[in-house]
């Protein structure tokens, strides 16, 4: 029995860039993590638990309290949502 298995070589951004517009993740974070991803984001009151809604390069797109908001703006807009941990 031969392995027909193939690999291929894709750096991150090779990688990122092949879901682009097409698949986005939702990301649980704590409000003092939100100024890294969005540093236009407001001051948020500490402890809050949210999610962030971003491209398959890691650009953020959404910012909520919600995992299922977060899901339904990907949906919204033609986006695969996947979750991460």
């Amino acid at each position: 029995m031969s392995d027909t298995t193939q690999t291929l070589d894709l750096d991150p951004s090779a990688l990122a860039a092949l879901g682009e517009g097409h698949v986005a993740y939702v990301r649980a974070m704590r409000s003092e993590e939100v100024k890294r991803l969005f540093p236009e984001a407001p001051d948020l009151t500490p402890g809050l638990d949210l999610f962030a809604l971003l491209s398959a390069s890691g650009a953020p797109i959404l910012l909520t309290d919600s995992r299922d908001a977060a899901f339904a703006n990907a949906w919204a807009h033609d986006l695969q949502a996947m979750s991460v941990h």
